[in-house]
Formats: structure tokens, C-alpha cells, sequence
């Protein structure tokens, strides 16, 4: 960490999106250290997490989010120690562990500024780098389950199960009493989806795989699809989707987000759950990431952290993320 050298401020270490593009558009800097305003405090940040809706931002295809003014400074999830605290903050703040919402910029760096009220502090005997690897995810993992519903013994089909949510997904339907089957692509990916409690894994790489999802679900298909992959892959899940189940979309990780013939669902009794659910999702948000680090606690679930890099690799960890070779949770430890 830098400090004051003869009275000459060293500033802290940084990563910014220069141009739009691939991830060698992420460049290590300094920035001058942040200083808390009114309603703010600063966190030194030992844990940034890392997204793929990021990555796509930085390329300036996502169509979710406005575009950051360039050149700016991704990440918009930390985890740290509120180090000072700007007028009107409770001084107990100063010193505690915290999860902090930062909005979409601003967490690819040494220091933070967060509004105070964004702040989740990090409970009892859970580490910073679990506690950051649930506040996305896990909140979205909880959203889904809560919005979809998980019934004893049905049939659950999770793609993408071997990422930060789908491996948590494989976890609440375990938990709930459900069967599972985990899709995803490769032997090393399977493996960790088997580990997690799935009952049957497929490879969504393999031509025949919705086949196998039929065997395996006795030719009946599953009654719940959580869909995060979105695509050709999304419509194949949706096509095997039981008549009358639910078919939950929350990510497009192919670029494109499935698209459901509203005939078609209908004339099956299949109700589809939009990806406009996550539009939904603000208000609870909070609540569900203090219930995921609560289970994680109680040894519910366990957050998967695949792969982590320091902060001047920030672009090799964006890299990974982009060629689907990621598993679980990507995290930048500083």
C-alpha cells in the first residue's frame, strides 16, 4: 500500500478500461487515494469481484447498462476494511470487515469510496473472499430459487452449472429436496458439478445431450430449467422442458438470451420466468446476499472460488471468464 513520502501523496494502484475491446484494454495505474464525502467511507480493499457482465461491458456490447465514460475503472463489488468514514457515518463503521456496492465502476483498485448505507458487513467466521464470491452471486442464486420455486424430488436442470451461480443453484435445489441434473461443458467442469450433490451431469458441448436429459429424467424432461446460458443451448433446455414446468432465464453467457415462442409455452402449460426477473431483483438484493452468507455460515453451502488473480492481472482474469474456462468465482485479491 502507498503512503506519504515527504510530504508527496503516492497514489494507489488501479486498473482502467482505456478503449472498448478485448481485455488487453485493461491497464494497471495510480489514481490519487479516494477521501470519504458526506454519507461515504473509504474500504481497503483486499477482494474485488469479477463478472461477466463486466467483461461484456468493457467490450461495449452489453446491451443492459449504459456505457461507462472512458477510461474508467471496472468493478462494482469489494470486499475489505472501512478504513475512514466521511461526515455523518456512524464511527463504528471505521474498522469493520464489509461487503460494498460500489454500482458498476470504481472496484479494480487499492481503495474504495461507498456510500454507507451499500455497506454489508461480513459476518462471524466468514473470509472476505467467501463473503465476495456471494454477494452477486449468491444473491442471485436466492432470487432465482425464491422466484422459480424448488419442489421435493422434481427433477431441476441447471446449465451453466459449474459457474458462480449455477454451482450455488445445484446447491439450494440439492438442499430443497429436488434432483438434479448439472449441465455444463468439459470433464473438469462435470467433475466439480457431481462434487457439488448433482445427481446426473451432461455436457452441453456434446450433440445428444438433451437426449441424455431425457433418460435421465425417465423421458419426462425436468419441471424447472434455470437457463444462463441462453442460445441454441436455452432453446434445446426449453424443448426438454416437462410439459407444465417452469423455465427460468437469468443470463445469455452465448451472447444471446433464449427466445420463447409465447404459443409454444402456453400450448405446453410451461410458464417462462423473463430475464426481466433480474430487473426486479434491486430492492431484495441485500437481503439475499445476508441469507446466502448465513447458509454459508451454517455450512448450507459453500461458495466455489474457481480462480484468483492480483489486480495487475485484472485482464487475464476477464480473459478466463471469456473463454468459459472458469470455474465457480473469479476474484482479484489485492
Amino acid at each position: 500500500m502507498y503512503e506519504q513520502d515527504a510530504g508527496r501523496v503516492v497514489n494507489m494502484r488501479v486498473v482502467r478500461v482505456t478503449r472498448f475491446g478485448g481485455p488487453e484494454v485493461l491497464v494497471p495505474g495510480e489514481a490519487p487515494d479516494p477521501v470519504a464525502g458526506p454519507g461515504q467511507v473509504v474500504v481497503d480493499v483486499s477482494v474485488a469481484g469479477v463478472t461477466f457482465v463486466e467483461t461484456q461491458i468493457r467490450r461495449g456490447v452489453d446491451r443492459w447498462h449504459d456505457k461507462p465514460a472512458l477510461p474508467y475503472v471496472p468493478g462494482g463489488t469489494v470486499a475489505g476494511r472501512v478504513s475512514s468514514v466521511g461526515e455523518g457515518v456512524d464511527p463504528s463503521w471505521s474498522g469493520r470487515s464489509v461487503i460494498a456496492d460500489l454500482g458498476m465502476t470504481g472496484g479494480f483498485a487499492e481503495r474504495a469510496v461507498a456510500v454507507v448505507e451499500n455497506l454489508i458487513p461480513v459476518p462471524e467466521g466468514l473470509g472476505l473472499s467467501e463473503a465476495s464470491a456471494l454477494r452477486t452471486d449468491g444473491s442471485t442464486a436466492f432470487g432465482l430459487v425464491e422466484g422459480a420455486g424448488i419442489l421435493p424430488g422434481e427433477w431441476v436442470l441447471v446449465e451453466a452449472a459449474a459457474g458462480g451461480v449455477g454451482t450455488l443453484l445445484v446447491q439450494l435445489a440439492r438442499a430443497a429436496g429436488a434432483r438434479v441434473v448439472g449441465a455444463a461443458r468439459g470433464a473438469r467442469k462435470l467433475d466439480l458439478v457431481r462434487d457439488l450433490g448433482a445427481d446426473a451431469v451432461v455436457d452441453y458441448s456434446t450433440p445428444d445431450w438433451t437426449k441424455r436429459v431425457r433418460e435421465v429424467t425417465d423421458g419426462v424432461g425436468p419441471s424447472l430449467v434455470f437457463d444462463g446460458v441462453g442460445g441454441e443451448i436455452g432453446q434445446a433446455a426449453f424443448e426438454v422442458t416437462a410439459d407444465g414446468g417452469r423455465f427460468s432465464i437469468h443470463g445469455a453467457s452465448s451472447g444471446e438470451v433464449t427466445a420463447i415462442d409465447p404459443t409454444q409455452a402456453r400450448q405446453r402449460g410451461i410458464r417462462v420466468i423473463g430475464v426481466e426477473q433480474l430487473f426486479g431483483f434491486g430492492p431484495k438484493m441485500r437481503d439475499w446476499a445476508q441469507q446466502a452468507m448465513s447458509a454459508a455460515v451454517a455450512g448450507q453451502i459453500r461458495p466455489v472460488i474457481g480462480q484468483t488473480f492480483p489486480l495487475e492481472r485484472a485482464a487475464d482474469a476477464h480473459a478466463t471468464i471469456e473463454s468459459r474456462g472458469a470455474l465457480g468465482k473469479t476474484l482479484l485479491l489485492i
